[in-house]
């Protein structure tokens, strides 16, 4: 299937501006490049000649080892640059632009950052810069199954897996390509939830295209990482049994990255869910969690590989009538009494709430739990629960508020950000990851809009102080062109799509009002009396779970001040209350309505702002493309049809429970 270049489609309208700074390219000290990394200076050198053939019908005239100082690019290689891996200098003067690092992966880094600023017109003034990686790991997890579907998929199948094995294409390195020019520089290619023919992945099958697709990774500075299913020595009949602290199960892990290993220098380490929605794990065995981990990074130790143990652990059969059961405890309370036990080499990977990536829910509380153990902080950008990329909605808003954070960990109020990047503690053993949205349609993310929060989210781990709004402009004009309507009225509608979303859904960060199963739409009682523990129970009297001192505790899983501020309703945010107290309907919000009004009146505002959308893009005819305005276009009309789903379903539900008209009195159902 053929694919669009996205936001490096150098033939974009209004790129030929950036033509100056192509005409000449000087490659300065790569005669000094060693290994890998001259493979990742070829890559930083295509790219070069990609842009400039595309921008000024041909290819720049290269120069090596002679710096230019009239209308071009000069790309130097210089390993005295002693800054971070991955860092780079980019200076512009006049018609002429420096790019210098001492590290591979920082030039190709920089000349992606060079074309992007060439390219929205941003040379101008710019002076000289030194960006660094803020993240030590900035990581992609893929769900991809080998029979080509992709659990939580909405862009089409997978490019990584068809009919039950690997296959590498022109599509495999232009992903490389693609999510290297945002600083990704790690991969999962296939999903946690392991299944038997992918349980193989680690003992030889596949090995052939495996190695190949390590290997265009590794081309652009990213490490292959495999999910690993916890059982496989048990599960490919190697042994009988998968407990961690049994000799055979621990020989065989050490032979399988041993071989690994051999095949693939390069390989990143293993990602692993364990003993949570069925998969095997430690407990079957009464080992902990981590007893689980260290016995696989023990493995990996010998090669520098990191294990990654996901802490989405909770019990998924749990009773509906017992009020004392809490999965938003899960995380926490199987985690924190393990601090400091885990091997350096091995990094939990914390959900960015307790729950499950809901359109608004608190920080989880592990975050300032540990202070002694590796983690990186995990997001989805495949909208699961935000949309599935049918309806429009920009993430980088929520994740940047989930990274400013405030964990009171010991240090300090200790912003989430700074542990996760290392920036206090100098450990490289950290970082952020997102469950990728990309599949084998065109335009890579389903919905055109939605390739702003994969371009995002790479954006954001390599430089957290960006905003959300220069974010989501530079993405607009990369992808659209550089033209100031257009970027204006993009980004104005992916800032208002998050708020959007949540007003015509879950209100006051309950959550959990979505069909069973697919996880689109409404179905505000479909999980209410399920096993999974995601429960709003409401009644005629209120809603909301209580989770203070008269009910769950889980506040108290907080460092202070927070545990106070959620305790208290009168510090409590209005969009956490209902996830931390059960409330009436007549309660007052610091807004000033009632809890009842507030519902009643998010949910017509939420379908009014796509409407505004609508409104906004329809002015956009003349500047878009006819293909990308009229999918863009039929996505936003079946936004509008979900909307007015969710507005009608929850004003009714609630109208028909708490038997409270509307003030303003719309029609409800």
């Amino acid at each position: 299937m053929s694919f669009e270049n996205i936001w490096l489609d150098y033939n974009n309208k209004n790129a030929a501006d950036a033509g100056v700074f192509l005409k000449n390219v000087a490659l300065v000290g790569f005669d000094a490049a060693t290994g890998s990394e001259k493979n990742i200076l070829s890559s930083a050198t295509d790219e070069l000649k990609k842009a400039s053939k595309a921008i000024n019908g041909r290819e720049a005239q290269i120069v090596c080892d002679a710096l230019i100082d009239t209308d071009g690019i000069n790309v130097v290689f210089d390993k005295s640059f002693d800054k971070k891996e991955g860092a780079y200098t980019i200076g512009f003067k006049g018609n002429v632009v420096t790019v210098r690092s001492g590290s591979a992966c920082g030039i190709l880094y920089g000349v992606f950052r060079t074309l992007a600023l060439v390219r929205t017109g941003k040379a101008a003034g710019f002076g000289e810069v030194t960006e660094e990686p803020a993240s030590p790991i900035r990581m992609l997890d893929h769900w991809d199954n080998p029979d080509g579907s992709i659990e939580r998929g909405y862009s089409g199948k997978s490019f990584f897996f068809k009919d039950d094995h690997l296959f590498v294409d022109d599509r495999t390195r232009e992903y490389a390509r693609l999510v290297s020019s945002v600083g990704i520089n790690a991969v999962a290619i296939n999903n946690v939830n392991v299944n038997d023919i992918a349980t193989g992945l680690v003992s030889g099958y596949d090995r052939k295209e495996l190695t190949q697709i390590a290997r265009i990774f590794g081309d652009y500075g990213i490490k292959l990482f495999i999910s690993l299913n916890f059982a496989s020595p048990m599960s490919l009949g190697a042994t009988d049994t998968a407990d961690p602290l049994d000799k055979k199960v621990a020989d065989w892990w050490k032979n399988a990255a041993d071989s690994l290993y051999k095949d693939i220098p390069s390989l990143g380490g293993f990602l692993v869910k364990a003993d949570s929605e069925g998969r095997p794990g430690p407990f079957s065995y009464n080992r902990t969690h981590a007893d689980g981990a260290n016995m696989l990074a023990r493995a990996l130790a010998p090669h520098n590989g990191l294990l990654i143990w996901r802490c989405f652990v909770y019990n998924c059969q749990q009773d509906w009538r017992d009020h004392t059961m809490d999965r938003a405890r899960a995380c926490y309370d199987n985690f924190v009494g393990l601090d400091g036990e885990f091997d350096d080499n091995v990094i939990l990977q914390i959900k960015n709430g307790p729950m499950d990536f809901q359109v608004r829910e608190p920080v989880s509380p592990l975050f300032g739990g540990l202070r002694k153990t590796n983690i990186m902080v995990e997001f989805q950008i495949a909208q699961e629960y935000t949309g599935q990329q049918k309806d429009v909605c920009y993430l980088i808003p929520m994740f940047k508020q989930v990274l400013d954070f405030k964990t009171y960990n010991g240090d300090g109020e200790g912003i989430l950000c700074d542990i996760v990047t290392g920036k206090k503690s100098n450990n490289k053993a950290c970082g952020m990851v997102a469950v990728s949205n990309t599949g084998n349609d065109p335009n890579w993310t389903g919905h055109d809009l939605a390739g702003a929060n994969l371009f995002g989210f790479g954006r954001l781990a390599f430089s957290p102080e960006t905003s959300s709004e220069e974010i989501a402009d530079e993405w607009a004009r990369l992808t659209f062109g550089n033209d100031d309507k257009l970027s204006s009225c993009i980004t104005e509608m992916l800032m208002m799509s998050w708020p959007a979303y949540e007003k015509y859904t879950s209100p006051l960060g309950i959550g959990w009002m979505i069909s069973t199963g697919h996880h689109y739409g409404p179905d505000i009682e479909g999980y209410e009396f399920s096993p999974w523990g995601t429960y709003h129970r409401s009644d005629r009297n209120g809603l909301g779970v209580e989770r203070g001192k008269t009910g769950t505790k889980m506040i108290d899983q907080y460092n202070e001040p927070v545990r106070s501020l959620y305790e208290n309703l009168e510090t409590c945010p209005d969009e956490l209350v209902l996830f931390f107290h059960r409330l009436n309907y007549d309660h007052v919000l610091k807004s000033g309505k009632t809890v009842i009004e507030h519902i009643y009146d998010s949910h017509f505002e939420g379908v009014e702002d796509v409407e505004k959308m609508i409104g906004i893009w329809t002015s956009l005819k003349d500047k878009v493309d006819s293909l990308r305005f009229d999918r863009v276009m039929k996505r936003l009309d079946g936004q509008l049809a979900n909307a007015r789903e969710w507005r009608d379903r929850i004003n009714t539900y609630y109208y028909r429970h708490s038997g409270v008209s509307d003030k303003l009195g719309r029609k409800i159902y």
